[in-house]
């Protein structure tokens, strides 16, 4: 294939050239944002209750409309699914990206409109593209293909003609420009297929003919596709199968717990990683620099971003601040008002401000409990509910639990470690794991995902717990009494790996 990369780089540079202007007054393109956002959705419903025709400034917008959660805005999202127009944003959505995590129901959607298709998802995309061009001027990113791992669209559901429900990846893979089909592998056939059991050596299969130069996925889930395309060919190294691939555009999840599982299988010496804060909710941030992870924001993107203080956000009615009154070094939930249609809107997560000049981030992690190493964003409404059904299922009683991730090493597959005491003993323990994985996928439709066919994520592993281990824990550290608390889900093992040696 010839290399179209100079070509690419030369259309990329004003676009660079204008991220880079921006970035000494942020707080004027936000501004200025923010009241496109305003004016595009006045005729809205959403727009004419808040009376946005007579909105200008932030202070009024941050006084007129309340902070949202998604529950708060999901009767106006299920009447754009079922094909109302202008509720939200103008004009009808006809995408959707599935996510799980509320405890209204087992699935959120978030509005993809063609407005965010452009002006968010795709421009962010191209963002980062530049970025990388700008960091690496040996690359040749457009000499062959882009490996993408997407998702699938769920079929299953009734929707109203013309409407698509399905991860993200699958909505962008679906909508993408037809000549950005001729750079990235594998067809739109296999990329959107719904059976991993099926997908999966599909991929593989397509992949290993082409020349792949770039990768762009979640890194729990790109593993069991590179590991799987070593076993197929014999090789030992990725690099073998693909000699001029470059880099890894990663997202979705932390890379750490993966990055030595990463340079083992890849010729680090021609190899890089750059992340990415592209959410079902919007494309936030990209890695712009080799010296530090973190990530620059993107401020023209069809985003407003607020933030509320991380001691604050679970309050009952905190105070959100916009962009030019952060901190550095400080925590915040982020906040955003979006061309989606998400109107000062709490998405969960919480950022690290590293820099304001340029503002960069780091993902902090959630606003809740909850396990989101290989991409299941389990809640624990999810993990209740499925202990629930798998007591009542199994005759056990449960007096106390915690789960934690469990990440691949050799020999073992990624799976959740739950340690639970009981006050009464299911009859056949491993019926009970079963009863509880399948009540976790019936509500959680993400976990759902990952468990298919156990390529990404094995069944739970369950830890009988001696009796009072749970009391002891929290005497140790001092939390024992009125204010008890047993956190349900841990994204990392500190907790559990200390039960485990008061376990033994």
């Amino acid at each position: 294939m010839i290399d179209f990369t100079p070509l690419m780089r030369k259309s990329m540079h004003d676009r660079l050239q204008e991220q880079l202007r921006y970035i000494s007054h942020p707080d004027s393109v936000q501004q200025e944002q923010l009241v496109k956002l305003i004016e595009k959705a006045a005729l809205t419903e959403f727009g004419r209750h808040y009376d946005f025709s007579i909105v200008r400034t932030y202070r009024q917008f941050a006084s007129t409309v309340p902070l949202h959660s998604y529950e708060d805005l999901r009767p106006q999202i299920m009447r754009m699914v079922d094909g109302e127009e202008s509720v939200l944003w103008p004009g009808k959505t006809r995408n959707f990206a599935q996510s799980s995590g509320t405890s209204g129901g087992k699935s959120k959607y978030i509005p993809i409109t063609r407005d965010s298709f452009s002006m968010n998802h795709y421009r962010g995309s191209a963002d980062v593209v530049a970025h990388y061009l700008n960091l690496n001027p040996k690359s040749r990113l457009m000499s062959g293909k882009g490996l993408i791992l997407g998702g699938s669209f769920a079929n299953a559901l009734n929707l109203k003609k013309g409407v698509r429900v399905g991860d993200l990846s699958a909505n962008l893979i679906e909508n993408i420009n037809p000549i950005v089909n001729l750079f990235r592998t594998p067809s739109k056939r296999i990329a959107l297929m719904e059976d991993w059991n099926e997908k999966l050596p599909a991929i593989i299969r397509a992949s290993v003919k082409e020349n792949v130069t770039n990768l762009s996925g979640v890194p729990s889930w790109f593993l069991g596709v590179l590991n799987g395309a070593l076993e197929f060919t014999g090789a030992k190294n990725i690099h073998e199968i693909w000699p001029n691939l470059e880099v890894f555009f990663h997202g979705g999840i932390s890379f750490e717990p993966y990055r030595k599982q990463y340079e083992a299988i890849c010729d680090m010496s021609r190899m890089h990683f750059l992340e990415t804060y592209n959410a079902s909710e919007g494309f936030f941030a990209t890695q712009s620099d080799w010296s530090t992870n973190a990530m620059l924001l993107l401020l023209d993107v069809g985003v407003f971003y607020e933030f509320i203080p991380v001691e604050h956000c679970h309050e009952e009615n905190p105070t959100a601040i916009p962009l030019w009154e952060i901190e550095p070094g400080k925590t915040y939930e982020l906040i955003i008002t979006s061309c989606n249609g998400l109107w000062r809107y709490r998405i969960g997560d919480t950022i690290l401000v590293e820099s304001v000049n340029p503002v960069k981030i780091r993902i902090a992690g959630r606003t809740k409990s909850f396990i989101n190493a290989f991409g299941e964003e389990l809640m624990v409404h999810n993990a209740d509910t499925a202990i629930s059904v798998a007591c009542r299922e199994t005759g056990a009683q449960v007096l106390n639990y915690t789960a934690a991730p469990v990440f691949s090493s050799s020999g073992e597959k990624a799976h959740h470690q739950w340690i639970i005491e009981f006050a009464s003993f299911p009859k056949d323990l491993t019926e009970f794991s079963q009863a509880l994985d399948d009540a976790l996928k019936q509500t959680n439709s993400d976990y759902e995902a990952k468990r298919k066919g156990d390529i990404f994520l094995a069944p739970p592993q369950i830890v009988t717990a001696k009796s009072g281990l749970f009391d002891t824990w929290l005497a140790k550290t001092g939390k024992l009494g009125g204010q008890r608390k047993v956190p349900r889900l841990c994204n990392d093992r500190l907790i559990a790996e200390q039960l485990l040696l008061l376990n033994k």
